[in-house]
């Protein structure tokens, strides 16, 4: 009966890989103890299978097309974020913190092959799983030319999704951090009637000179009409002004000093002035600040707010508009359907992109991997596949290059990313199965060991760097972690114990630039040491 399983699986690779992927994820949504390995079940699910039909693994390519779709998908989100880590003072510390653990954890994985007699492909596999870095994976086995990586990412893997977590909670255990839970963001409205005492400007373009970060006057009411608030437009009491902003007690605070309450004044009233949201889906206007935005319109407008995903932003000149984002305009009714003709407002910009501009980026970026890289005393390397992904972050920072727009919109941008690693976990599972079952039947619970120590290494070291060195708060430096450790589901409980943004944004600077680092220093590792694996 196995053989006849082993033989079909064999014989339809295509089917396998998709039923690899399918079981993966069920597996993948098995908790223990609040903890599921996710997507990375389907690595331990094609390793399972291969073993059992070794000859059922599609072409290597496959694997390698899904691991640059992730590549890429993650350039593009994070690349704004990864060049602020870059040349900010927090962003530079962070990433300094990172890296003293990625270092000192591959200095372990290197220590198990002179100590431990553990070849060179299984150590810098180990050090690949326990980092949950795919990218690394691929790397170090172009490099060595042998699956034996695969070998010991597989074993560490595990570790590197449940220690960094374990390691997380005992530090909340031991050094208590007081961390204020966030809402999402969202836009808040208020009204007041300008009180003449109070008058803090003589001019809407003096007003918004004073008005605090996060807050917009959006329109005035006088004579009983609602007007847009050019710069020009002179205050007088009596006046009603309508605020909006995102920090609900600054906005209070604010609306206090200028006069009292007048909820209902305005917001009821769109007999001159209407509030229409359209989805921002036309080329010209997607990857382009609004500042920048050359709006045709013969009518008085203002833009209120833009959402995006679940947060709702300001309308600061320098916000690019991305596909699928959600644009609050106010405009007289008549006008109304100029203003969605103009942004595109198709639902259809929340899943289309440009298949030209990821084949130009795709293209390029695989070019810049070639690029041999003279490093002395060492030899040459090549960036490889992580090419790919340094195009792809200054194409993310840029948005638009040459006329093409480099923007995903964010549920393409989760599809794309998700399904690539996904078929990489999957083919790598399957080519490696039977050399997997056959280490670890030879080497009992050593690998395991090295793994988990390795794991540990990568996140402890982070961690004490970023909060006992450089004195990150604990929700920004549980970030840090996340980002340096990489997987997901590690971010995801971090934000659990700190849910603030500091922990999102913290990851988005640093996981790019760990990846590029853990790849330079295994192929470095890799190059140095040689060998078969």
């Amino acid at each position: 009966m196995t053989a006849a399983v082993a033989a079909f699986l064999e014989a339809q690779p295509l089917f396998t890989l998709f039923l690899t992927i399918a079981l993966g994820y069920l597996v993948g949504e098995i908790g223990i103890g609040g903890l599921s390995l996710g997507s990375g079940a389907v690595l331990f699910v094609g390793l399972a299978i291969g073993a059992i039909a070794p000859k059922s693994a599609p072409p290597a390519l496959v694997g390698t097309l899904g691991l640059l779709l992730f590549l890429y998908g993650v350039g593009l989100a994070y690349g704004r974020e990864f060049f602020r880590g870059l040349t900010s003072a927090a962003g530079v510390k962070a990433n300094l913190a990172a890296a003293c653990g990625v270092v000192v954890a591959l200095a372990v994985a290197l220590g198990s092959v002179a100590l431990m007699s553990v070849g060179i492909g299984p150590a810098l596999g180990m050090f690949a799983g326990a980092g949950t870095s795919t990218a690394t994976l691929q790397a170090v086995t172009a490099v060595l030319r042998s699956d034996a990586p695969t070998v010991g990412y597989s074993v560490a893997y595990p570790f590197g999704v449940a220690v960094p977590i374990l390691v997380l909670f005992l530090a909340r255990a031991l050094f208590k951090p007081k961390v204020t839970p966030v809402r999402g963001q969202r836009l808040e409205i208020v009204e007041v009637e300008l009180d003449p005492t109070r008058l803090p400007a003589r001019s809407v373009a003096e007003l918004l000179a004073r008005v605090p970060a996060g807050i917009d006057v959006v329109a005035i009411r006088r004579d009983g009409h609602n007007v847009v608030p050019h710069g020009k437009i002179a205050l007088r009491g009596g006046d009603c002004l309508m605020l909006a902003g995102t920090e609900p007690n600054a906005l209070q605070s604010f609306a206090a000093r200028l006069g009292n309450a007048a909820p209902g004044r305005m917001h009821g009233d769109r007999t001159d002035l209407e509030y229409v949201r359209v989805f921002a889906s036309r080329k010209n206007v997607v990857g382009v600040p609004l500042g920048s935005l050359e709006m045709p319109f013969r009518f008085d407008h203002r833009i209120v707010h833009v959402r995006r995903g679940d947060a709702d932003l300001l309308p600061r000149e320098d916000l690019v508009l991305e596909f699928g984002d959600r644009v609050g305009v106010l405009v007289p009714p008549e006008h109304r359907q100029e203003v969605a003709q103009f942004f595109g407002d198709s639902i259809r910009g929340t899943a289309e992109f440009s298949y030209v501009s990821i084949g130009v980026g795709a293209a390029i970026g695989l070019l810049i991997g070639l690029v041999p890289i003279p490093i002395p005393g060492v030899g040459t390397v090549t960036l490889g596949l992580a090419g790919v992904l340094l195009f792809a972050l200054w194409l993310g920072k840029q948005r638009r290059v040459a006329g093409l727009t480099f923007t995903l919109p964010l549920s393409a941008s989760l599809v794309l990313r998700n399904f690539g690693l996904t078929v990489f976990l999957a083919q790598v599972g399957l080519a490696s199965g039977r050399k997997f079952v056959q280490t670890v039947a030879d080497t009992g619970f050593t690998y395991l060991a090295i793994g988990a120590v390795i794991a540990f290494v990568l996140a402890a070291v982070t961690l004490a760097v970023a909060m006992l060195v450089f004195r990150l708060p604990f929700d920004q430096a549980a970030g840090v972690m996340s980002g340096a450790t990489g997987n997901p589901a590690i971010l995801g409980f971090a934000n659990k114990l700190a849910p603030t943004e500091r922990t999102d944004i913290a990851y988005a600077m640093i996981f790019p630039s760990m990846t590029v680092l853990k790849i330079l220093i295994v192929e470095i590792a890799a190059v140095v040491l040689g060998g078969s694996g």
